[in-house]
């Protein structure tokens, strides 16, 4: 009996170290699987060789070449193809730098400050002979990233020869009227422009061995360039500007100067009818349908679309309403909205801005212009216009802003000091000037610690606007985005050919 135990204790034992024996040798297994050398496809995926030792061992016998020898090829290959693919890496990494770099520029006009950017404007007008206004004596160092000037007529024309061949003559006496102010106003620029580059194209003669829609583009740059110094570009002038380039670039190079030429008359005129006057009225008849009978409507400065809606509202659909117009200085463009009303017979009241909280109580709704907007929902407006909506805000009165869709920009501005246009700080004192009762700074150079700063536009935040009364209908603020995706897709695909 105890010997037939032992025979048991020592076959159980012996198949205990089989089984220890087996376990080993699936681990080594395992271990010599995971030690494999690793191969790379030309497209980067990553494969396990899946040849065994015996496969190595016949392509060694069929190659002639022993293991270590196959094993450094492999590596030798791995390696260069490693080095292929960061090489393509680095390739594509400085293939879209070029491209980020180029949307992140910031445009000259924003960049005053810098002695570069200054130093390649000075070089671009002197190319193109373009008079040059001196910086201003005065600046204000918060807005030293935009351009201070002396903006006086007689420095614009000291150096000017009205007989030059770089700047038409038309367009000289359009820049002095901007900067005299006799044409102010969005649309009135816009329309002023247009009328002025017809001139321009029909003058025109294309040279030899050159094309018209290179050409013409090159030759309209000085005309631009000296409208600048005049008065910054508008936002509306900026969409007119661009629209008549597009249509030169797109003018088939078969095409005669004379087809050319009423090509480009018609589509100026076209842009005109369509995006001006069409749009006017149609926002007029939008507009008066907001207005009833008994209402106290509120407005500030002067909108000649604004009176084409009071008008209209007054004298065509007969209803009665009075209206309040607001004012500041320097420019007080309220009083020729106000003559203009009285000279229709239109109950009127004038007030300076100070008092809009003491009328507002009062008022049923606002009216007011817009010089842009803007693609974030901001209304870019007269300055001030941003304090009217602020009170007629805390009094629930409704803000309504009427403004063409050819007045918006992608531009996306949250302050009044990012962009803004700087006008003449002499303006401001010659509005207390004749006033002996008011005390006159007409002497404000004099004094080193004194800065003047006239403001031309203010950003107002589209949460205080109710709704924008467009010839598209009424929207709110945040609809510009999709009103440019709009109107950009019905531009390509009506310049594709």
């Amino acid at each position: 009996m105890e010997t037939g135990k032992k025979v048991q204790s020592e076959g159980s034992e012996k198949t205990k170290q089989e089984i220890m024996a087996e376990r080993k040798a699936k681990k080594a297994e395992k271990a010599a699987k995971k030690s494999q050398p690793i191969k790379t496809t030309e497209h980067g995926a990553v494969t396990i060789l899946s040849e065994s030792i015996q496969t190595n061992t016949v392509k060694a016998d069929e190659t002639g070449k022993s293991k270590a020898d196959l094993k450094a090829e492999r590596r030798q290959k791995q390696e260069a193809q490693r080095a292929a693919k960061a090489a393509s890496v680095t390739e594509g990494k400085q293939s879209v730098a070029p491209k980020v770099q180029q949307g992140k520029r910031i445009p000259d006009q924003i960049q005053a400050d810098r002695p570069s950017v200054e130093k390649r404007l000075v070089k671009r007008y002197v190319s193109q002979k373009v008079p040059q206004l001196p910086p201003a004596e005065r600046k204000v160092q918060l807005f030293s990233h935009l351009q201070q000037q002396e903006r006086t007529l007689e420095l614009l024309t000291k150096d000017l020869a009205v007989n030059q061949s770089k700047i038409h003559p038309a367009v000289i006496k359009l820049g002095l009227q901007y900067a005299s102010g006799i044409i102010c106003g969005s649309n009135a620029r816009a329309v002023a422009l247009l009328e002025a580059f017809k001139r321009v194209i029909s003058d025109y003669s294309t040279p030899e061995q050159k094309e018209l829609s290179r050409d013409l583009e090159v030759s309209l740059k000085p005309c631009i360039n000296f409208l600048k110094q005049c008065r910054p570009i508008s936002v509306s002038m900026g969409n007119v500007i661009r629209f008549l380039k597009r249509h030169i670039t797109n003018i088939p190079s078969e095409s005669t100067d004379v087809q050319a030429k009423k090509c480009l008359h018609e589509e100026i005129e076209k842009y005109i009818h369509e995006n001006v006057e069409l749009a006017g009225k149609t926002i007029c008849e939008e507009a008066s349908k907001k207005i009833s009978s008994g209402d106290v409507i509120l407005t500030y400065g002067y909108s000649s679309l604004l009176l084409q809606i009071l008008l209209k509202a007054f004298n065509e659909d007969n209803k009665k309403f009075r209206v309040i117009v607001l004012d500041s200085s320097p420019r007080s463009e309220g009083l020729q909205f106000l003559r203009r009303l009285v000279a229709f017979k239109i109950p009127s009241v004038y007030m300076l801005i100070s008092g809009a909280s003491y009328v507002m109580p009062e008022v049923n709704k606002v009216f007011l212009g817009a010089h842009a907007l803007l693609a974030n929902g901001n209304v870019m407006s007269r300055v001030g216009s941003s304090q009217v909506a602020l009170v007629a805000k805390a009094h629930n009165v409704p803000v309504l802003v009427c403004c063409e869709t050819h007045k918006f920009c992608d531009r996306v501005q949250t302050d009044s000091f990012v962009f803004n246009e700087l006008g003449n700080p002499d303006d401001l004192v010659a509005a207390v000037k004749g006033k002996p009762s008011v005390h006159s700074i007409a002497n404000w150079r004099e004094l080193p610690k004194l800065s003047l700063l006239n403001l031309t536009y203010d950003v107002m935040p589209g949460d205080l606007v109710t709704a924008v009364i467009t010839e598209l209908g009424s929207v709110p603020c945040t609809s510009v985005p999709v009103v440019l995706r709009v109107k950009h897709a019905e531009t390509v695909q009506l310049t594709s050919p």
